[in-house]
């Protein structure tokens, strides 16, 4: 258990220096730099001068050369200094703590819809007796990944808000406005673990311990909840702990979609004015949650099926 919980942490570690490396090559491959960007319309209205333009480069470091600022920036992360906004001027770590009440307001709720909608289809379609229900089901989770997010949102927002006046379209006061992102934000996450989890379901139902249990005389309902869906659970688990840490960049579209704050909106306005040490706060921010969900996960399956640790394979 000690080494599979080390080998874990290793690969979460490297997980999060690929992320912040990543970024930063990216962003620094982008034409000009923030300082230059910035200023090229005015700071106050007015075009800086070079002088004060270089002056305000040596101030964020820009002068310097890429190894190095990637070698200073990495080492203030390392001891949680994320920089400060080149835009605001606001301190990276605080202004991502502030934008992250409403971002995982909507990102819970969207695991919520996820987890409930996917096992519910998943049940019922390979519990279902009725040939035609089932079908049905199984195709719904194909046609609800293959939808844009942006173009459900604005489908939910035109049928709930706009025709049925029974949720509102904007805003992030209230329980109310929370249903529509959380709708929009789920659903193809849900789609997924349906997918998975039936196929898993009907995996497991053709076990020989099912078989067991059938001839013992359980009934239908308690072989496929108490006995089937547990070990239909890892693999619908796996691909829950993977989506689980994408659904942050979800919010990026859905706060846009719906005029929230949060993360996402402010990731965009970063990404703007090539605000680096915002953009890089947020996607290592992102990595952690993304590392630390993964690794959770990780620490299920001993509980779920202690051959894991052993090394002996699931089917065995």
């Amino acid at each position: 258990m000690t080494r599979y919980l080390v080998r874990r942490i290793v690969t979460a570690v490297a997980v999060l220096w690929a992320a912040y490396t990543v970024s930063f090559a990216v962003l620094y491959l982008l034409p000009g730099d923030p300082v230059t960007t910035m200023a090229s319309g005015g700071l106050d209205g007015e075009p800086l001068s070079p002088a004060a333009i270089e002056a305000l480069k040596a101030r964020y470091g820009f002068d310097q050369p890429v190894v190095v600022q990637y070698g200073n920036r990495l080492w203030e992360a390392l001891h949680g200094n994320l920089g400060t906004s080149i835009q605001t001027g606001e301190d990276v770590r605080s202004a991502v703590l502030a934008a992250l009440p409403p971002t995982l307001q909507i990102a819970l709720g969207g695991l919520l819809v996820a987890v409930v909608l996917g096992t519910v289809v998943a049940v019922v379609a390979t519990y279902t007796r009725f040939r035609w229900l089932r079908q049905g089901l199984m195709a719904l989770p194909s046609l609800a990944v293959s939808l844009p997010v942006f173009w459900v949102g604005l489908m939910l927002v035109q049928i709930f808000a706009f025709d049925l006046h029974l949720l509102p379209s904007v805003g992030s006061t209230g329980f109310r406005s929370l249903v529509l992102p959380s709708v929009t934000l789920g659903l193809p996450t849900g789609a997924l673990v349906a997918q998975v989890l039936a196929k898993s379901l009907q995996t497991a139902l053709d076990e020989a311990y099912v078989q067991t249990a059938r001839a013992k005389g359980v009934g239908r309902g308690a072989i496929h909840l108490r006995h089937a869906l547990p070990n239909a659970v890892i693999p619908a688990l796996t691909v829950l702990g993977y989506v689980a840490g994408n659904l942050l960049a979800g919010t990026v579209v859905v706060e846009t979609v719906f005029t929230r704050p949060g993360l996402g909106r402010l990731m965009v306005q970063a990404v703007g004015v090539q605000d680096i040490p915002m953009v890089q706060g947020i996607v290592l921010f992102s990595a952690v949650v993304f590392v630390g969900v993964n690794l959770l996960v990780d620490l299920v399956y001993p509980v779920l099926d202690p051959r894991i640790t052993r090394g002996v394979p699931a089917t065995a």
